[in-house]
C-alpha cells in the first residue's frame, strides 16, 4: 500500500505541473519542501460547499480557493446543467452568468470559469468589470441564464476568497442540489480541466448594460419617493459597492451619499480594516467619523461585496450607535409593512426571516394580519421559503448577519436596495420630526422590548457537536433557574430552541466552519445573557 505522504506528494506534483500561477507555483514548491502533516492537511479531500458556496483562504491545494478548484467547480457546475436539462440540450443553449469581485484573484477565477463552460458547450456570460454580488444575482434572472457565479469572499477576512453559485431564479444553491453538483465536481480531475480559448464564440463579456438594468429597477424599491432625502454618510469598505450605490442614490431621486473615500474604491487588500465586516469592532471607525463631520442623519456601510448592510445612528450626546442586524431589520419591517397597508391586497404580503433571528418579525406580521416564515441560517433558505409560496407577494426577507432583501430580485440579500430604502427611511424619521432610536423605541413600546444577546464557547468541531447532541438527547428541565416550557429541534440546522417561562428562548448550535458553539438567546423585557451563561455551563459539563 502507498503510504499517504507519498500520495500526498504524487497529488502536489500533479498540481503544480498544471498551476497556472508563478505565485502559487512557488507556494507549492515549498510545501513539497515543507513538513508532511502541513503538505497532508492541504491534500487531503477538497473544499465543500457550505453556507454561502466554497469559502477559504487563497493558497494552493484543493482546500484553498485558487484557479484549479474554481476550474473543477465550474466543471461539476457545468455537468449538472448538462445532466438536468437531458441529450436534447442544443450546443450553446445553457447560460452561466459570471461575476467577481476585488479579491486576490477574483478575476482570473471567473474568466477560467467562462472556459471551462465553453468548453463544455454552455454560454457564458462574464462581467468584464469588478461588480457587486447583487447585481450578478439580478443579471441570472434578467438574461434568462441557467445558473450564475460569483467570485467572493463577501466579508470574510483579506486573504479569503470564495466561489458562489446561483440557480436560475437568482438564489443560492441549496440541498440537495448542492450535493448534486458536488458529486459531480469529484467527477474531474482539476489538473486536467479543458478550457476552451478566452475569445470562444460562447464567452459573452457583459459591459455596464446589466448595471445600467439593475439601476433602472432600484427605485421601485422606494415607499415615499418625494420625501426630501437627508445626509448620508456611506462606506463602501474598499469593495465593490461605492460606484453602484452612488448611481442607485442617483437613480431613486436621493441625495449622494457622503463617502469614506479613502475606503470608496475597490482594494481586496483592505489597507484600513483588519476585517472588512461591518460587524466588527473597529470596521465603522472611519465612516462614524465622516457621519460626525457632514452632518449626515445616518451611516451606511455595505460589506465588500455590497451583500450585507450596516447602519449606525446618532444619540443625543453626538455620539454615534451602531445597530444591531436585527434592530436594522425591525425598523426596515415596521417601514415596509406600515406604508403597505393601504394596498388592498395587503393580505397576501410575506415576509421571511431565519431562526437565529430575532422572533419580533413574525409579531409584527401577525399585527399586519400577514404571512410569516422562519427558516435556516443562510439567506438561501429565505429564498427557498420564497420559492415555496408562489401564491404570496413577497415583501420583505432578513437575517441578523445584516442580510436583507427589500425587493422581489434578486432572490438573495441586496445591500444596495437595501441601503436606498434605509436612506428614505431616515428622511422619512426626519420628516415625522422623530429620530431613528425613537422609532425603536416605538416599535418596544408597541411590540415589547426584545432583548437580545449571543455567546460563542470555543470548542473542537467534534466535541461541539457531541455536547449539542448530548443536550439533545437530555434537554434541561430549566435552565438558570427558569423552567423550560418547549423544546425544539431543527435537525436541518443541527440548532436547539430552548422557550422558558417568561418567553425568555434560548437556542444552540455547533458552527459550521469555526471551532466553536453557538448560543443565541431572546427576551422581552430582560436580560437573555445569564440565560445564554447557564446554556454554555451545561455545554462543558
Amino acid at each position: 500500500m502507498t503510504p499517504p505522504d507519498i500520495d500526498h506528494r504524487q497529488t502536489a506534483q500533479r498540481w503544480l505541473s498544471a498551476e497556472p500561477d508563478d505565485d502559487l507555483r512557488a507556494e507549492l514548491v515549498e510545501l513539497l519542501e515543507g513538513p508532511p502533516e502541513v503538505l497532508a492537511e492541504r491534500f487531503t479531500g477538497r473544499l465543500e460547499f457550505g453556507t454561502a458556496g466554497l469559502r477559504a483562504a487563497v493558497g494552493a491545494g484543493p482546500q484553498r480557493i485558487n484557479r484549479l478548484v474554481a476550474r473543477q467547480a465550474a466543471a461539476g457546475l457545468g455537468q449538472w446543467l448538462l445532466d438536468t436539462a437531458g441529450p436534447e440540450v442544443e450546443h450553446g443553449e445553457l447560460s452561466v452568468v459570471i461575476g467577481y469581485d476585488a479579491r486576490r484573484k477574483s478575476d482570473t477565477c471567473a474568466a477560467d470559469t467562462a472556459r471551462v463552460l465553453a468548453a463544455q458547450g454552455i454560454r457564458a456570460h462574464l462581467f468584464d468589470q469588478r461588480v457587486p454580488t447583487p447585481v450578478v444575482a439580478w443579471a441570472v434572472t434578467e438574461l434568462g441564464a441557467s445558473a450564475g457565479v460569483v467570485v467572493t469572499a463577501s466579508h470574510n477576512p483579506p486573504a479569503d476568497n470564495g466561489y458562489k453559485v446561483y440557480l436560475a431564479d437568482g438564489s443560492q444553491i441549496v440541498a440537495p442540489i448542492d450535493a448534486e453538483i458536488s458529486a459531480r465536481i469529484d467527477r474531474f480531475d482539476p489538473t486536467v480541466i479543458a478550457l476552451a480559448a478566452s475569445d470562444d464564440e460562447l464567452i459573452h463579456q457583459i459591459g455596464d448594460e446589466l448595471i445600467e438594468a439593475y439601476l433602472a429597477a432600484v427605485p421601485a424599491v422606494r415607499r415615499a419617493p418625494d420625501v426630501a432625502g437627508v445626509t448620508v454618510a456611506y462606506t463602501a469598505l474598499h469593495g465593490v459597492g461605492g460606484a453602484v450605490v452612488e448611481r442607485a442614490f442617483a437613480a431613486a431621486g436621493l441625495p449622494a451619499p457622503a463617502v469614506v473615500a479613502g475606503q470608496h474604491e475597490p482594494d481586496g487588500t483592505f489597507p484600513t480594516v483588519a476585517f472588512p465586516n461591518p460587524e466588527e469592532p473597529g470596521a465603522m471607525d472611519l465612516l462614524l467619523e465622516r457621519a460626525a463631520e457632514s452632518g449626515a442623519a445616518v451611516a451606511l456601510a455595505n460589506d465588500p461585496d455590497a451583500d450585507r448592510l450596516g447602519v449606525a445612528i446618532p444619540q443625543p450626546d453626538g455620539s454615534w450607535r451602531r445597530l444591531g442586524g436585527d434592530e436594522i431589520g425591525w425598523l426596515l419591517a415596521d417601514y415596509i409593512l406600515t406604508s403597505g397597508d393601504d394596498d388592498p391586497d395587503a393580505g397576501d404580503r410575506l415576509v421571511v426571516t431565519t431562526l437565529v433571528s430575532s422572533a419580533l418579525l413574525t409579531k409584527m406580521a401577525a399585527a399586519h394580519g400577514i404571512e410569516s416564515a422562519e427558516t435556516f441560517t443562510g439567506f438561501k433558505w429565505i429564498a427557498h421559503e420564497i420559492r415555496e409560496r408562489p401564491t404570496k407577494r413577497f415583501v420583505f426577507g432578513y437575517e441578523q448577519a445584516l442580510g436583507y432583501l427589500v425587493a422581489e430580485r434578486p432572490r438573495d440579500k441586496d445591500g444596495i436596495t437595501a441601503a436606498v430604502l434605509f436612506a428614505e427611511l431616515a428622511a422619512v424619521a426626519a420628516d415625522r420630526v422623530v429620530t431613528l432610536q425613537g422609532w425603536l423605541d416605538d416599535i418596544a413600546e408597541r411590540y415589547g422590548r426584545h432583548v437580545l444577546a449571543d455567546l460563542s464557547v470555543r470548542m473542537d468541531p467534534a466535541a461541539g457537536a457531541a455536547a449539542v447532541a448530548a443536550l439533545r438527547a437530555d434537554p434541561p428541565t430549566a435552565i438558570a433557574g427558569r423552567p423550560v416550557v418547549a423544546t425544539a429541534e431543527y435537525a436541518e440546522a443541527n440548532l436547539l430552541r430552548f422557550e422558558l417561562e417568561g418567553g425568555v428562548r434560548v437556542q444552540v448550535r455547533p458552527s459550521g466552519t469555526e471551532p466553536k458553539v453557538k448560543l443565541y438567546g431572546e427576551a422581552v423585557g430582560e436580560d437573555p445573557a445569564p440565560f445564554l451563561a447557564a446554556l454554555a455551563q451545561e455545554l462543558g459539563s
